[in-house]
């Protein structure tokens, strides 16, 4: 059992919608791969519209307990206090009435808080300000429903207004004698730079927050591609699909190895007109373990060129970056693929497979290693969910395989055993009975061999019930096994001949050929009438070959016909053309009505692995 899964003309998973604009050059912009539900905007606005009735509430309660904050005794600010609760309790009340949070309505609350301090803020006198809350709160807001870029302009907002404030107020108030102190220049400019820093640190704290929010949506998401119903195969085209969309590389491919027989398989997913090609499993050289897969000090690591040279950056396991690494690796992928930049991470699947994953021409922003971690930290996550797939798989096989055995077992000795003994009891009637009725002896010739005829069938329905374990050194003699089997059963001459061993032919190769023989064998008795079979197996440099010639009624037409003349003219087994496919080979049948029939299956040496 390999995690490397069949290779046909309808992969298990194919995408044709194009390739989502999700790689983003900047980190910054990494938030846009987890955008907020309606559901959780919402809540963020109930959350703000909340606190915003608290604080204003707060302050009015705090100049009425300490009047000395005002830089005034009127009661203006009290008035402007009182309209700012009712304009907090009318969004609160609209946020929780509405069943939609739109983008113009946040904007248009988002200005208004920005307004609303710059206008309190005139009436206070103490140092720092009792209404200076009010534009942390705004800077908050711009945290939580945006990032770093909306709240560095939510704080140039408001510096913005306190100067227009201070310009207007100085040619108004000034000639009068009316000095006010929060528009001095100093502390104009105090307020200005706390304002900046304020809003700095609490938009970066927010974007870190919505990085790593996103970090965990992009490996939920590519978790998500993990499915047992997919199969292997399926679930490791979701997982680069996702790959190349979250970082904007080009082409994936993926090179693993199988502790137990060292077996290289190489897979590649590349992006083609806006869409993504299904997985294909390339056909795998000796030298390609030293391509993909040679030792390298860095668990991870990103080359870019540098002129006719690569600048290298690599990670331990530990994600601690190496200094001094060989570019040696990288040069070697230059001979099979052409890339400007690529980026590699290993992993392991338990302890029966391990690998690399390249990743050509991606888009890292300039924080390269944060990347790397993130991609070393991706892979680690993903590598379990992929292995659960496979041993899922793997034991449903099993316990299908356990289930049909004994079901096999259980017709063998109850049903098969019953037919036979009636079969034997009839046989004994009817040759009792030839010399007295000769109606009732051919009657019962008739049932005797309706009989036997159904102790053929269940016998075929065990055989292809139970597990085949073969491989190219126990081909030759299972494939003669069964043909010796068929003739004693059948009473039709067959003979299995072949040339040389099939030596390299894969496991599920040679599974596919013994169905083939045993479908085939099952059509000549029950179709061809035939009175003589061969089966052949022969090798050369290129190609395995399996022939199986009778002399019966042959095919309902005359001449010989290609695998895509068969499926055109809708001739020919299915169950054996389909077989063929799983394996890439050919397949061609030469019919002659009335004198018998040839079919030739041919598989190349070089099949692409495929992961089953």
């Amino acid at each position: 059992m390999s995690i490397i899964s069949q290779k046909s003309g309808q992969p298990a998973l194919a995408v044709t919608l194009p390739l989502p604009l999700l790689a983003n050059r900047h980190r910054f912009q990494w938030r846009l791969r987890a955008p907020i539900s309606p559901d959780e905007t919402r809540r963020v606005e109930r959350w703000l519209a909340s606190a915003r009735v608290f604080l204003a509430i707060s302050a009015l309660v705090a100049i009425w307990l300490d009047p000395s904050a005002l830089s005034t005794n009127s009661a203006a600010p009290y008035w402007l206090l009182r309209i700012y609760i009712a304009h907090s309790v009318v969004v609160m009340l609209l946020v929780r009435w509405r069943h939609e949070s739109t983008p113009a309505f946040r904007l248009l609350v988002h200005t208004a808080d920005i307004i609303w301090p710059a206008v309190i803020s005139i009436y206070g006198a103490a140092q720092p300000s009792p209404f200076f809350l009010f534009f942390v709160f705004v800077l908050l807001a711009a945290a939580y429903r945006w990032g770093l870029w909306e709240t560095l302009g939510t704080a140039i907002a408001a510096v913005a207004l306190f100067w227009v404030e201070a310009f207007i107020f100085e040619r108004v108030f000034h000639p009068a004698g009316t000095v006010l102190e929060e528009f001095l220049p100093k502390r104009l400019f105090m307020r200005s730079v706390s304002l900046m820093i304020t809003g700095l640190f609490l938009g970066y704290l927010a974007e870190q927050q919505k990085l790593l929010r996103a970090e965990k949506a992009v490996i939920a998401r590519v978790l998500g591609k993990a499915r047992v119903e997919l199969g292997t195969t399926g679930t490791l085209h979701g997982i680069l699909h996702e790959l190349l969309s979250t970082f904007g590389a080009q082409t994936a491919v993926m090179a693993s190895q199988e502790a137990n027989s060292f077996r290289i398989f190489v897979g590649e997913v590349a992006v083609s007109g806006g869409s993504v090609t299904p997985l294909k499993w390339l056909n795998p050289a000796t030298a390609d373990r030293n391509l993909y897969l040679a030792d390298s000090p860095a668990d991870v690591f990103y080359a870019s060129r540098n002129g006719a040279s690569f600048e290298l950056i690599g990670l331990d396991q530990e994600g601690v970056r190496q200094r001094s690494l060989s570019s040696e690796f990288v040069d070697r992928l230059t001979s099979r693929h052409k890339f400007q930049a690529v980026a590699s991470v290993s992993f392991t699947l338990g302890r029966e497979w391990w690998g690399r994953i390249f990743l050509f021409d991606p888009l890292l922003s300039g924080d390269r290693p944060d990347e790397l971690r993130f991609l070393q930290e991706l892979t680690r996550q993903v590598s379990p969910a992929v292995y659960n797939v496979f041993l899922l798989r793997r034991l449903r096989l099993r316990a299908g395989a356990v289930e049909r055995a004994r079901v096999a077992r259980e017709l063998h000795d109850g049903a098969v055993q019953s037919l036979i003994s009636m079969e034997m009891q009839v046989d004994v009637l009817r040759r009792q009975s030839t010399g007295e009725s000769p109606r009732i002896s051919g009657e019962l010739g008739r049932i005797q061999g309706l009989l036997r005829e159904e102790i053929l069938k269940l016998r075929e329905l065990m055989q292809e019930m139970k597990s085949i374990d073969v491989d190219a050194r126990k081909l030759p003699s299972f494939v003669n096994d069964t043909v010796e089997r068929f003739q004693r059963e059948t009473g039709i001459s067959a003979r299995f001949v072949f040339d040389l061993e099939p030596t390299g032919m894969p496991a599920r190769t040679c599974r596919e050929l013994t169905r083939i023989v045993q479908e085939a064998l099952v059509n000549v008795r029950k179709h061809s009438k035939a009175r003589q079979v061969v089966v052949r197996l022969s090798t050369d440099h290129n190609h395995w070959k399996l022939i199986i010639e009778d002399d019966g009624r042959g095919f309902d037409f005359s001449g010989r016909l290609s695998q895509a003349q068969l499926d055109e003219a809708r001739k020919g087994p299915v169950v054996i053309k389909e077989r063929v496919r799983l394996i890439d080979g050919e397949l061609t049948i030469e019919s002659n009505p009335g004198q018998g029939s040839r079919l030739e299956v041919t598989v190349p040496h070089e099949q692409e692995a495929a992961h089953g």
